[in-house]
């Protein structure tokens, strides 16, 4: 049985944030992949070490000994079990439409700690291979059972149907995906911590439904995940396969939210909660990544990253939620818009965007309830529609006025570091201050 092991440094993280920590602002020498992964705990590696080395480093799934957290779980309607192959199919690289040299795996450790594809041999490909451990069946606990969360804490909120879920960051750190099915829909939950990228995928291709697993590369400094089904590669951000025989396929995002704990629950009060009962032991008490964005601010990249992830007009780490439609890319930077209500058109189709950096999040809706068309303003700190005076949420229900009760249509959209979602999207457009 495959043995995997934890590596996590929390001096690391300390050294780095007061700029001890030698990270790639290039793409590095390629290092010699003379052996698999090792099982020893790794140190940082020396300034002059020639490797890429992130920071704070991914968690992987050997743990030291930590008591197993139980808690309270709930299971809504049993969905089917999801399918996880006794053996995933060897990456097929002679297909492939990104250059192999830039996907690098972590090796997590503290020399040729960044070996490409193109140099990777099979038992490190092997070895590495879930090494951060997805979660394929997941439980799920009421709000009221989550005491363990802060209101400041992060999740990604799915809603379908009259359910909602919430994925604390917390444990996605740990773990990255999450394989479900939810309300008779193969949902993917995908989050990278090295690019604050959280995204809702279906894991329905055509007329199969697909299960991810995680190969421990990187793209552009963003997760690298695997299908079990064929082996191809998938960047995360991109939702593209980029290596394999499912290569320049991508899954189709769904709506979800980035968002702190106390405004999903006080929009979805009867959310369920992903369990810290993974089957993994793990300190989901603690995030590695608390001062992350400042590093990547300073362009301190944990992996290498192209001159298109470079782009200046925003910060490498500005928090943006990217909406696409009908071909047409726009990223909206959460943080420096403040609280607002934004009029746009995609496309050809009319969306509202509201943002609230205090939340941490932003939602896109198709701007029609009830029939009718409507045009949104920020009103006295209240997402307001011109027409008929009526309030609505975050979530794009009407809580006030002639519309109470109507619900907006939700636009898919990513949440994610600019420095990743410029990269997926050369051609975005990022939406000005103003600009409405």
């Amino acid at each position: 049985m495959r043995r995997f092991w934890w590596i996590f440094l929390a001096p690391l993280l300390a050294a780095c944030v007061a700029g001890a920590g030698p990270l790639a602002t290039s793409s590095p020498p390629a290092a010699t992949p003379t052996s698999p992964v090792e099982t020893s705990t790794p140190r940082p590696p020396a300034p002059s070490t020639p490797v890429a080395t992130p920071s704070p480093q991914r968690p992987t799934s050997a743990a030291p000994e930590v008591t197993l957290t139980r808690e309270p779980s709930v299971t809504a309607t049993p969905e089917p079990q999801i399918e996880v192959p006794s053996e995933v199919p060897d990456v097929d690289v002679t297909m492939h439409s990104v250059p192999l040299d830039q996907v690098y795996f972590d090796t997590f450790q503290p020399v040729n700690r960044a070996v490409p594809l193109s140099q990777a041999p099979p038992e490190l490909i092997e070895r590495l291979l879930d090494a951060i451990p997805p979660i394929h069946e997941p439980k799920y606990g009421p709000a009221t059972e989550a005491t363990w969360l802060d209101d400041g804490d992060v999740v990604i909120g799915y809603v379908a149907g009259d359910q909602a879920w919430a994925y604390p960051l917390r444990i996605l750190n740990f773990h990255e995906i999450v394989n479900d099915t939810l309300n008779g829909e193969p949902v993917l939950i995908s989050y990278c911590p090295l690019c604050y990228s959280g995204i809702a995928y279906s894991r329905r291709l055509d007329d199969d439904v697909l299960t991810f697993g995680n190969t421990s590369a990187l793209y552009e400094s963003d997760m690298v995940m695997v299908d079990y089904q064929t082996g191809s590669y998938w960047w995360q951000v991109a939702g593209e396969a980029i290596v394999g025989p499912l290569t320049e396929e991508k899954l189709t995002v769904l709506p979800s939210a980035t968002i702190t704990w106390g405004e999903w629950r006080k929009l979805h009060p009867t959310t369920l909660v992903l369990s810290r009962d993974t089957g993994y032991a793990r300190n989901y008490e603690r995030d590695p990544f608390t001062e992350y964005a400042e590093i990547v601010n300073n362009g301190r990249f944990a992996f290498p990253v192209s001159e298109a992830g470079r782009d200046a007009r925003l910060q490498p780490a500005s928090q943006v939620l990217a909406v696409k439609v009908d071909g047409e890319a726009r990223a909206y930077p959460v943080t420096e818009l403040g609280r607002a209500a934004i009029m746009d058109t995609l496309g050809d189709q009319a969306i509202v965007v509201f943002t609230d950096p205090g939340s941490q999040t932003g939602a896109a809706y198709q701007p029609v309830a009830e029939g009718q068309s409507l045009t949104f303003e920020d009103r006295d700190g209240e997402f307001t529609d011109r027409e008929t005076g009526s309030t609505w949420d975050l979530a794009g229900r009407a809580v006030s006025g002639p519309l109470q009760g109507a619900q907006l249509s939700a636009v898919p959209s990513k949440t994610s570091f600019w420095f990743a979602i410029i990269a997926a999207e050369p051609e975005i457009t990022v939406y000005q201050v103003g600009a409405g």
